[in-house]
């Protein structure tokens, strides 16, 4: 209860038993008792000095202060239109609700987007379109030094931890990966029963804090590593360097949220806040990256490893492509993650301005790979707003072998983007450790959704190729995809961004990577 509430129920109180005292009549009392509340309230605002709005506008200032607090709702159901909402519009919002649930997900009408806006983006059909392969296909995951190479599915569940998730949002997560043969990314919060239990195969993400494999004093615990990465289920191995809405800054889990169960995860002391560190601990250059990715493969008996990032400077990026020459040695897959991504929260300034958006961060890996002549080893994945076929078509087109969806698939399990993921009170139970609010979300129907989510996705992805012509991914070529430059003018990507020829930067590097390529250096991480 509020200071407010304590002084207007005291002052109450003791009008009431004064009243009864003094044998004024009940009905007499109840009538008066408003004005004496308001009167109190308006008392303390006068007096009190947090606010300047209540001690100029006693009583009526409060009505501002709940208007803004449910601002948000307002705007979202009242205000906003289908298609210009943020971070996801309604019409995104509803495409994966209708998908998940397994209704029609069609509109009449015509589109309500501004197609001659500077910026508006479409895929290029085909006057010969062809039939939608029956099987979606897979990405064979796995370079010449893995010994278990991994089939990725198209779409996958991107990283998400449980203890920023409930447990249940994890088990429907895992479940409908289990149901729908695609993968699920642990995130960085360690490898609970709940990834386990379903079946789903696993990317294990190690973060800075290296949780569910670190030693007291929070290095990396190899033996428990390898020990945990040799469950079946898990398939693959991810070390995160840095995510979408705050690269280059660690994370932070509130200590209120740090129960028995999260702390035996995690390595960690229970009801503690958990910051996991804006560094690793077990690397300090390009080389040192590089090497430690070889040994988590080793490791692992031989997984599929590789690393995440939020791309940033491009010179260090090609620091770590030479190193990977020099080493002879490579990640098996590179997942990309857009600075417009973002499930955990964040500073608003590095959520708004730092790190490169999903295009740029996958035109830069996807060029240096092929230009360093290492594209056909390391595969690419891409995280960051995919929640529709075209979202996915897209960023294959961009240099992209696969997509993961983090947002997309909360939606799924019934997150309705009310953006209190980091204070406990999820009103859908998806990323609470409050047993109350989870137990709202049905694991049962919530996997089934997150398996027709993917499905219907991937389905309708696939559908787009098949209208351009193209039945493999690989047939997808920059060309297809043009984006408006003014009201008169469009360009594709072909001619929007430059792409570099197998082997170009090791044989002639064009001018426009020629600085970078000669400054980056695998024994140092230059600014």
């Amino acid at each position: 209860m509020t200071r407010v509430g304590i002084v207007v129920l005291i002052l109450s109180t003791a009008l009431g038993a004064a009243a009864a005292a003094v044998g004024v009549s009940p009905s007499w009392w109840y009538a008066a008792l408003p004005l004496t509340l308001v009167g109190a309230l308006g008392a303390w605002d006068l007096l009190q000095r947090r606010h300047s709005v209540l001690r100029n506008y006693p009583v009526l200032g409060h009505a501002r202060f709940l208007l803004e607090r449910i601002r948000p709702e307002l705007q979202q159901y009242f205000v906003e239109r289908n298609y210009d909402g943020r971070p996801f519009d309604r019409d995104v919002r509803s495409i994966v609700y209708e998908r998940a649930k397994g209704t029609d997900a069609e509109e009449p009408f015509g589109t309500e987007r501004d197609v001659y806006r500077p910026g508006h983006e479409y895929l290029v059909p085909s006057m010969a379109p062809c039939s939608v392969p029956e099987t979606p296909p897979r990405v064979r995951t796995g370079g010449p030094h893995c010994g278990r190479p991994y089939d990725m599915a198209l779409l996958n569940v991107s990283a998400m931890s449980f203890g920023s998730l409930s447990a249940n949002a994890v088990l429907a997560l895992n479940g409908g990966a289990a149901a729908g043969g695609f993968a699920h990314d642990t995130g960085e919060g360690g490898l609970s029963e709940y990834h386990l239990r379903p079946g789903g195969d696993l990317v294990w993400e190690i973060g800075t804090g290296y949780f569910g494999c670190r030693t007291g004093n929070g290095d990396f615990d190899s033996a428990e590593f390898a020990d945990k990465a040799a469950h079946d289920h898990v398939k693959c191995v991810s070390l995160k360097l840095s995510q979408g809405a705050k690269p280059g800054i660690g994370g932070v889990l509130p200590g209120a949220k740090v129960n028995a169960e999260i702390a035996r995860v995690r390595d960690v002391p229970e009801g503690r806040t958990v910051v996991s560190p804006p560094y690793h601990r077990v690397f300090a250059t390009p080389r040192e990256l590089v090497r430690f990715i070889a040994r988590m493969r080793e490791l692992s008996g031989g997984k599929p490893t590789g690393f995440k990032l939020c791309v940033g400077s491009r010179r260090q990026f090609l620091a770590v492509c030479k190193a990977m020459l020099d080493e002879g040695t490579a990640p098996d897959f590179i997942v990309v993650d857009g600075a417009e991504g973002g499930t955990g929260a964040a500073p608003l300034e590095f959520a708004d301005h730092v790190g490169a958006p999903l295009t740029e961060g996958l035109l830069t890996v996807h060029n240096a790979l092929v230009g360093a002549g290492m594209r056909d080893r390391v595969r690419i994945g891409a995280s960051g707003k995919i929640a529709t076929g075209a979202d996915l078509v897209k960023r294959l087109v961009q240099g992209a072998d696969y997509g993961n969806a983090a947002r997309a698939m909360m939606f799924a399990v019934g997150c309705i983007q009310a953006q209190r993921c980091h204070t406990n009170t999820c009103p859908t139970g998806v990323t609470t450790q409050d047993p109350r609010r989870a137990r709202a979300l049905d694991v049962p129907d919530k996997t089934a959704r997150v398996r027709r989510f993917q499905e219907a996705t991937v389905a309708s992805a696939l559908q787009i190729m098949a209208s351009m012509g193209v039945t493999d991914p690989a047939q997808l070529r920059p060309h297809m995809l043009r984006r408006r430059v003014d009201s008169r003018t469009e360009r594709s990507f072909e001619e929007l961004y430059e792409w570099l020829a197998p082997g170009q930067l090791l044989a002639e590097p064009p001018a426009s990577w020629a600085a970078d390529w000669q400054a980056a250096d695998p024994d140092r991480f230059t600014v």
